[in-house]
């Protein structure tokens, strides 16, 4: 049971109003929910295992949290990048939290690999590159991901 404000216009937020569709916005597909944030793949995958971890709570700022809110919530990102570096091998991973594109507060888990694009380099947001075709290469991502969370 949600305990809190979902925005109607919130693409974070619908997921978890409505967990059964799997089509986040027009920008991502849902993995599931951890207690405190709501993991969805990116739909651009130029970087293979592109993810997006939002905190649960419809607030803009990392302050808008209690510290211990924000500190269960950095807690699952780093369960979430722990399984990206299992399941995907990254040589890093950048996170990008900018938030002024979108009023909820999230960051980005981007895999990067040396030698491949934007080694070294800030990720791009949308270089409309994708590398997954279809729902069936979501859900497996998915599904992966799943089983490696726990969720």
């Amino acid at each position: 049971m949600v305990d809190h404000y979902l925005d109607p216009d919130c693409g974070y937020c619908q997921a978890q109003a409505h967990p059964e569709e799997k089509h986040v916005g027009d920008f991502g597909y849902l993995v599931g929910e951890l207690p405190n944030s709501v993991v969805v793949i990116f739909n651009e995958q130029s970087h293979p295992g592109r993810v997006i971890v939002a905190n649960k709570k419809h607030v803009s700022e990392m302050v808008d949290l209690t510290d211990e809110e924000r500190n269960a919530y950095f807690a699952e990102v780093n369960q979430v990048a722990k399984a990206l570096h299992k399941l995907f091998n990254p040589d890093k991973i950048n996170y990008g939290a900018y938030g002024d594109g979108g009023s909820h507060l999230h960051f980005h888990l981007v895999p990067k690999y040396e030698g491949q694009a934007e080694w070294g380099k800030p990720f791009a947001m949308n270089p409309g590159v994708t590398h997954l075709a279809g729902d069936e290469a979501y859900e497996k991502m998915a599904a992966d991901l799943r089983a490696e969370l726990g969720i």
